[in-house]
Order: structure tokens, then sequence, then C-alpha cells
């Protein structure tokens, strides 16, 4: 059966993918309405989406799965047991409101509004689903305000130094290029569409180059007899591969003299800085031999196009902000901005969310202010200390969007924050997630094809609108209803709490035309015509710094104590570790994306896809198992001072001696003593843009006592 032909009871729904990847897939919703109630049955891709043409990744398409599911949770819950016991019973959605609005206002009323923390990241990424109207909501109450940066803005504050903004290349201009440095991404795993580009650029031709401390999927790929290469760097320390590189483009000439005059401030505060930084020297930091970091040097200043696609990874070190920042200056240094197909591919968030007016969703007016004194913030990367060490304590929290017991660092100390008997704790969600079995109230939540929303992808230019396909499961709301009943039941008077999903939307998107974009399914953002985000020609993005040209030397990061120049620093739980962590802890933990049944913490407990998975593992490489004393399978003990995880070995060739692994995301259930790979993770921030250190962890590792079954 053709995507159009179905029974006269069936109709077609069209909406997108909601999830925090770069692909925002487009699919269409078969549903049923022969019954008494209208059921999807059928969720497939759309082959007409001009991007994801058809196909969805394994996670997405057994999306029915997860909205059918019997663990779903459909009904408001009360926590009748200890918390963390995953004991609930049933209530209704008045007693629900009622709780949580006597408990906020007495929270408000004992110890003012910065005692109500609201936590939410990119659990559903959609307009609405993501910031619809919980900031008004929590605003309105003068509530500490979260900092969300996570993943991702670490990332826009590093090239912003730069270039002043994050535009970058769209990534399906890559098709044009002849040389793809894939630096820090996986392509073939986390960001599958864009595939099919690389591979017409190389039948066209062109080559790759893959660098990354982890043998990935995409390294995999590389075919040396056409010219790819794979470069593997000890983490943390790219950094200084690229002043190298940098150093070998300066010293042979290599540099476009003529861009760099018209174009760039600094140049000869980056020649100085970068004048120490040999090949050899470099080589002994990252691990690379100096005649590799030699031969990329030259490919990347001589090969036209080149373009360098990057995504998030590299943010989570300590150096994560300067690691993007560095890594814009090279295609300013060779002038690769000049051609079709040549430069920077990190997000196309500035094009695609240049469309919204965030303020009008989120009323930053609604925050008061005494004297001019806003509400304190928080970073959500260090939830642990805000639970168990922030004074004037939080003692309430709403919890939406997000499963942080799983995905943010240091997961035990919060699990011990969110043990707190004086925190009232409401978390609404979709299942009883780890962070949602520490709830006092649990609310049922809707999936994407439940609600109406708008989708702004980050990894191409085609927002889409998302419509219902089905009425709510249950008794569950979306996130904007769920605030509109919050401002009811507290009996709160400012009017645009109460605003409905359709003015929100409106008000949101001024310069977008909402019933063309329901009717025409996407609208393509703007971009230059000619593909070259920072051409020449007029009407080209400019440099927004405060030059107005690219900055190697930057007077803003000087302002904030950092180096102007690009420099690199070792991360202090890291390669560069000083004292004696590195005895103790002799082994750098990374934590990456692994699965493609499921994505951050989202379906592993699904049975068709964590248990397809296999189950937590620590990846080692045969001459660190060797000396360990662990071979495949056995139990192994990782730990270090914040926690210790015990999971299954698995030695494989991907890693480099002194580097391990622990896929994130599996759920509590899944690990042997309920640590996650995010309980032993480093929660230190970067050195400005708000990120954290996942990736710099420190930890030992030790066979697994033997069970004496008593």
């Amino acid at each position: 059966m053709s995507i159009d032909e179905r029974p006269d009871t069936q109709r077609l729904v069209h909406g997108a993918c909601h999830h925090d990847c770069p692909d925002s897939c487009g699919w269409t919703v078969t549903v049923d309405g022969s019954g008494p109630r209208p059921t999807a049955v059928k969720l497939r891709g759309n082959p007409d989406h001009p991007f994801s043409q058809g196909e969805l990744c394994p996670k997405v398409n057994r999306f029915l799965d997860r909205v059918h599911s019997a663990d779903r949770i459909l009904h408001p819950l009360r926590r009748t047991g200890p918390k963390g016991s995953n004991e609930y019973e049933q209530i209704s959605w008045d007693d629900a409101l009622d709780e949580i609005a006597t408990r906020l206002h007495d929270v408000i009323d004992t110890h003012g509004g910065e005692a109500l923390l609201p936590y939410s990241d990119a659990g559903n990424q959609s307009l609405l689903s993501m910031f619809g109207s919980g900031s008004r909501f929590f605003h309105h109450l003068g509530a500490t305000r979260l900092i969300r940066a996570i993943c991702g803005v670490t990332v826009g504050a590093g090239l912003s130094v730069t270039n002043g903004s994050g535009a970058s290349l769209e990534a399906t201009e890559m098709v044009h290029s002849r040389l793809i440095v894939l630096w820090g991404t996986n392509t073939r795993l986390t960001n599958r569409h864009l595939w099919p580009t690389i591979e017409e650029a190389r039948s066209n031709g062109a080559r790759i180059v893959v660098i990354d401390p982890i043998r990935t999927l995409t390294a995999e790929a590389v075919d040396a007899a056409r010219g790819d290469r794979f470069v593997q760097p000890l983490p943390g320390t790219d950094i200084a591969m690229m002043l190298a590189m940098m150093h070998v483009i300066i010293r042979e000439g290599l540099a476009d003299d003529e861009w760099i005059a018209q174009h760039t401030v600094g140049f000869d505060e980056l020649r100085v800085a970068v004048a120490d930084w040999t090949p050899a020297r470099a080589a002994e930091v990252c691990g690379v031999d100096a005649d590799v970091i030699e031969s990329l040097a030259r490919d990347i200043a001589t090969t036209r196009p080149t373009a360098i696609r990057t995504l998030i990874g590299a943010e989570h070190h300590e150096n994560g902000a300067m690691f993007f920042r560095t890594l814009a200056c090279l295609p300013a240094l060779t002038g690769a901005w000049r051609d079709r197909g040549g430069g920077l591919s990190r997000s196309v968030g500035h094009w695609t969310e240049s469309q919204i007016d965030l303020a009008a969703l989120t009323r930053p007016d609604l925050m008061p202010t005494d004297d001019g004194h806003l509400p304190r913030s928080v970073n959500m990367s260090r939830l642990g200390e805000v639970l168990t060490d922030l004074e004037p304590p939080i003692h309430a929290m709403v919890v939406w969007n997000c499963n942080p017991l799983v995905t943010t660092p240091n997961a035990e100390l919060i699990r011990r924050g969110l043990e707190r008997d004086d925190l009232f704790t409401v978390v609404h969600e979709q299942f009883l997630t780890d962070t949602a079995r520490y709830a006092d109230i649990v609310l049922p939540a809707t999936t994407q094809i439940e609600a109406d929303d708008v989708v702004f992808p980050w990894g191409h230019l085609w927002v889409s609108y998302n419509e219902a396909a089905i009425e709510p499961m249950g008794e569950a709301c979306s996130n904007t209803e769920l605030f509109r009943r919050l401002s009811t039941a507290m009996d709160l008077d400012e009017p645009s709490l109460f605003d409905d999903d359709e003015v929100l939307m409106r008000a949101a998107l001024p310069t977008i035309d909402l019933a063309e974009l329901r009717r025409e399914r996407w609208l393509r953002a703007p971009y230059p015509e000619d593909g070259r985000p920072y051409g020449d020609p007029a009407g080209a993005t400019p440099f927004s710094t405060a030059s107005g040209r690219v900055e190697f030397a930057s007077a803003g990061l000087e302002s904030i104590g950092q180096p102007r120049v690009p420099t690199f620093v070792a991360p202090s739980e890291g390669v560069g570790a000083a004292g004696d962590i590195r005895q103790r802890l002799p082994f750098q933990l990374l934590t990456p994306k692994h699965h493609t049944r499921f994505l951050n913490s989202g379906y592993a407990q699904l049975p068709k896809h964590g248990p397809a998975e296999g189950g937590p593992f620590v990846e080692v490489c045969p001459a660190d198992a060797a000396d360990i004393g662990v071979a495949d399978g056995d139990l192994a003990c990782v730990a270090n001072d914040r926690a210790t995880v015990e999971v299954v070995v698995r030695v494989s060739e991907r890693l480099r001696p002194g580097v391990v692994a622990i896929p994130f995301g599996w759920w509590g259930d899944d690990h042997r003593d309920g640590h996650v790979a995010n309980s032993i993770t480093n929660d230190t921030l970067t050195e400005w843009g708000g990120g954290v250190a996942f990736s710099d962890t420190l930890v030992a590792i030790t066979p697994a006592p033997v069970s004496t079954g008593v």
C-alpha cells in the first residue's frame, strides 16, 4: 500500500520528529477512525521531506510502541512510599493540581519565589514543548532562573568570539566540498541523513578526514586507498593540534593573505601565539604523529573547497569553548569562506531560529525586580550542587522535558538532593523515569503525535509543522496546557499565562505565515542563495564581532579573564591533570552516544530498544584490559571520588590506551548497582559559555569482587 492508498476509515497526518538530533525528520501518521476513538496505527518517514526523504532511524520507526506502551503514565500519580521507591497511587487532576498549588504557594510564602526551581531541557525540541509558557509561569512567580547550557550553548559561545555569531555553513552545501573534515562528530550514527550528502561529495572526488578520540562508526567509513584518513587525538587535546596546524599554515605561507587582510583582525597576535606550537610539541600533547599534523594542515590549506563539520561532542571538556573558538580560526586563516562548500559547518540554528521571537514566549518582562535585582540563576549542569549546597535552598522543583538523574553529570549528588524530605518535586513525564521516581507528584505528558507544534531544526533549513494525529492518551496533557492548568490552580491573574497554543505560535513566529506552514508542512529558512554564509557579495552574513571581522585576537575574551588568542589549557581532570589524581585514577572516561535504538535517556526502557542494545558496558582496549586483569564479558568496577559503577567489560580496538568509554543513556534499572554512567562524570563547567566537562572524567578500573552468593 502506498503512502496515499488507505481505507476510507483512515487518514494521513503529517508531522516532524522532535528529538534532540540535527535531522528533525518528517513523518506521516496513519490514523484509523473506525473505532470509538481515532487510533494511530502506522508511523513512517515522509518521502517528500526535503532532508530526511522518507527514512527514519530505528528509534522513531517504532515510535508508536512508545505511544501505546503499557508502561506509559496516563494519569496523575502521588508518591506513597519513600522517594525513589517507585510506589505511587493514581489521583485525579483536580487533586494533583490542588496539592501542587498549595505546596508551591507555601514555598513562596515561606521562602520566596527563588526557592522554586524550574528544570527542563531538550527532551522535546519543538517550539511550544521546549519554550511554550513555562518560562512565563516561573518568571511571574519570581523563581530561580535555569541556565540551559548542558549542550550547544558553549559551542555558540566559542564560535561567537571568533565570528560574532554561530552562523555556519549549511551542511548539505558540503556536496560541493573536496575535503570534508568530520571533527568530533559521528555523522553516520548521530546525523545519519547527512551521510548521503557526504557520499555524493565523495563520488565527485571529495576525501574525508575523521578526527575523534573513538574509532566510531563514521571512522570505519574511512578508505585510505582513496585518500581518506582517521586521526585519533587524546580526549581534550584537539586545540593543541589546531594550534600546530595553524603554525604549519603560517610557516609555509599557505594562509590566504588577501582574505585575512580584508576580513580579519589580530593576525599578528595569532602568528606569535602559534609560533611555539610546532607539530612536534603538539604531538607530545595529543598523541598524534607530527607528520600527520603537518600533512593535515597542508591538506586543509590547499584543498578547495574544504569544509570542517563538527557538532557538540567536543564542547564537553573544560576547554570546550576554546575548542570551537580555535576551530573557527582555521577557515578564516585559509580563506575557506570564499568558496561554496568551504568553511565551518556546525548548526543552522542561526538561520532557522532567526524566525523565532523567543521573548514573546518566555516573557522575561514578567520577572519581578527589586531595585533592578533579578532572581538568581543556576546552571543546570550543577544540579547536584544546587539541590544540596545552595543557600538559600531550593524547596520545590518542577521537571519536564528531561530526565536529569540519567543525563546530568555527578548524578549521585543529584540523587542525594532529590531524596531531601524538604524538597517538593513535580515531574511531567511519559514514563516513570529515574527522576520521576523521586517525585511527589507525577503528571502525564503527551507525545509528539498528540499535540500541534512547530519543529525548528538545527541540522537543516526546513522548519516543519507537526500536526496532532490523535487526542491525548488517557489524561495526558501538553507542556503548555500543564502551565495553563497550574496558573488556574494557583489563582494567578496574569493574562499571558492563559494564552492558547495558537496565540503562542503566532506571537513567537511574527515573520512566518502559520497557515502557509500548516498547508505546505515545511518552509525553508532564509539562507544566502550562493551557499556561502560569509561570502564576499553584498547580502552575505556580516561578522558580527565588535570589529565587524573575524577576530583572531579578542578583547572580549580578555575582559572575562581569558586569553585574547587561541590557547591550549589542559583540563584539570584529564590528560594534563596535576598531582596524584592520575596515579589514583589512571583512565580517562568518555560517555558517548553509542546506541542506534535509543537517544540520550529516551527509549532505553522499551522492550524493542534497550534490550536490543545488550546492556551497559565499559569499553577498554586490549592492552588496558590485560593490565587491569579483566577479559571480555567480565564485570569491572569503574570508580572515582563521585561514585562506582559496576559494568560488563567489552574489549575492543576502538580506543587508545588510557581511554575508556561507557555509553550513556541506560537507566538505573539496567545497571547492577543502580548507578548510571553520569554517576561518575565531571560537573566542572567550561571556561566560558556555561557548558560542562562530561568528558574530562578520570576513573580507576578494577575487577568486580566475586559474589559469594551469601
